[in-house]
């Protein structure tokens, strides 16, 4: 509509306006989601009904005998497939949510709590791997749970890429007056340089990771939430030229210092027990290397 003159009548009209562009990015957004969610929900269906369909063929008379071998792979291979389409479900409406979080109040957050609770989570899901953490105080005025989402998305990416006995390491510390850097870095085979500036869209997968359990969601979830609280976020080595080079995802977070409430030694000390170390070493936890390096 257009806006003509300065008045109450043209304040109204221009926030009609943007009510309506508003509304018509929602609309956009909802039918793009919806479009990519039927393609990526295709291919786990389609198998899990061929999968299906040979396990009640085989247990029909005078079907001819499938070795148990086989019948195991098949039960496996469903188990599998109803997984992941549980894992893209949950990643689907953990994406609706942050588009449709406009009205979410921010509150303080606290990124120690955030960051103990998803460390522990993930520990259970890969015990089998070395965790080394290096964090400060520091307070986000934001979204708890969307940040609890951005932070455990990171961890599960770098233990899902780590090889048994290999070391994830997450550091928090401050850079400025006003911002922490987040960082969260394995000792995986690397992200290419040409798709770096990819894996932070939705559904993107690259060639190598579509062997890997996931939707392709998790790292678009992060970026949404990371920019949502006025932050920034970039993808890395985590050793330059390394073999294998690892990958680190740097975060910029706005907020204040505040006390810690994460006790270095004795978390590493647990972390340590967990993950089956003979010895428990009561010294600081190593440092990951400073690097301040972001992108919007």
């Amino acid at each position: 509509i257009p806006v003509v003159g300065s008045d109450e009548l043209a304040r109204l009209t221009g926030a009609f306006n943007s009510m309506l562009r508003a509304l018509a990015e929602s609309r956009e957004r909802q039918a793009r989601l919806v479009a990519d969610a039927g393609h990526e929900l295709k291919t786990p269906l389609t198998s899990l009904r061929t999968n299906a369909e040979l396990l009640m063929a085989s247990s029909s008379p005078g079907a001819p005998p499938i070795p148990e071998s086989e019948l195991a792979e098949l039960r496996a291979d469903v188990i599998g497939q109803i997984e992941e389409l549980s894992t893209l479900v949950g990643d689907l409406v953990d994406l609706t949510r942050e588009d449709n979080a406009h009205g979410v109040t921010f509150e303080p957050v606290d990124m120690t709590e955030i960051i103990d609770r998803s460390l522990e989570r993930v520990r259970r899901r890969r015990n089998d791997i070395q965790f080394e953490v290096d964090i400060i105080g520091w307070q986000v005025q934001g979204d708890a749970a969307g940040l609890s989402r951005a932070v455990l998305n990171l961890l599960d990416n770098a233990a899902k890429w780590s090889p048994p006995g290999g070391t994830v390491r997450l550091r928090l510390h401050q850079i400025d007056s006003a911002n922490a850097e987040l960082v969260v870095s394995d000792e995986g085979p690397g992200i290419a340089p040409e798709e770096r500036g990819l894996v932070f869209e939705r559904f993107y997968r690259s060639a190598s990771a579509r062997a890997m359990p996931g939707s392709g969601l998790g790292l678009a979830i992060v970026k949404q939430v990371v920019v949502k609280h006025g932050g920034m976020i970039h993808v890395g080595e985590t050793v330059p030229d390394g073999q294998p080079p690892g990958t680190s995802f740097f975060v910029l977070l706005p907020g204040r210092p505040i006390e810690s409430t994460y006790h270095h030694v004795s978390a590493h000390s647990e972390i340590a027990a967990i993950n089956g170390s003979a010895t428990v070493d009561h010294a600081e936890p190593p440092k990951v290397s400073r690097v301040v390096s972001v992108d919007s």
